[in-house]
C-alpha cells in the first residue's frame, strides 16, 4: 500500500518552535506534491473579561481586531516563507480553541497529515491549558507529526 499526501496541514503560532516544524511540513508538501495548509489560531480563551455582568469590559483588543491582525499575520508569513515554494498553498486564520479548531479544520479539508510543534510559544501556558499539541494528537482524522525543539539532523 502507498500512502499519498494530497493535504497537509501546519497549525502555526509564528513561534521559532514552530518554524522547525514548517520544514518537514514544506519537505513533505514537495515530495508529494501535496497543498500545504497552513493555519493560525487565535485562541478565545485569552480574551479575559474583567468582571462579570453586562457592564464587563475586555481585557486587551476586540476579537475582531485580533482576527485582522491575525490574517495579516498569515499573509506575511507566506510572503516570507512560502513565496517560491512551487505546491499550493493555503492560508487561514480561525477563531477559537487552537486544539478544536485544528481538529475541525483537519476534518473539513480532507488533511492527510497534520505537522505541528510539540510547544508552541510558552510551555507553561501549555502545560496550563492541557496542551494542545497532545490534544490534536488525540483527536485528529488523521496521522500527525510532532517536531521537537531538538529535532534530528538529515544527512543529504
Amino acid at each position: 500500500m502507498q500512502i499519498e499526501l494530497r493535504n497537509i496541514l501546519y497549525p502555526t503560532d509564528f513561534s521559532e518552535l514552530s518554524l522547525k516544524a514548517l520544514r518537514y511540513a514544506v519537505s513533505f508538501a514537495k515530495a508529494y506534491q501535496a497543498r500545504l495548509h497552513c493555519l493560525h489560531v487565535v485562541d478565545e480563551a485569552y480574551h479575559y473579561w474583567l468582571s462579570l455582568g453586562p457592564e464587563a469590559v475586555p481585557v486587551g483588543p476586540p476579537m475582531d481586531s485580533l482576527m485582522t491582525t491575525a490574517e495579516k499575520q498569515m499573509q506575511d508569513f507566506q510572503k516570507k516563507y512560502l513565496a517560491d515554494l512551487q505546491v499550493p498553498v493555503v492560508t487561514s486564520a480561525r477563531l477559537g480553541r487552537p486544539f478544536h479548531e485544528i481538529e475541525c479544520y483537519a476534518r473539513e479539508q480532507q488533511i492527510d497529515l497534520i505537522v505541528l510543534a510539540t510547544h508552541g510559544r510558552s510551555g507553561i501556558t501549555s502545560a496550563l491549558l492541557g496542551g494542545t499539541t497532545e490534544k490534536v494528537i488525540r483527536k485528529a482524522p488523521c496521522p500527525v507529526l510532532t517536531v521537537r525543539e531538538k529535532e534530528h539532523d538529515f544527512v543529504s
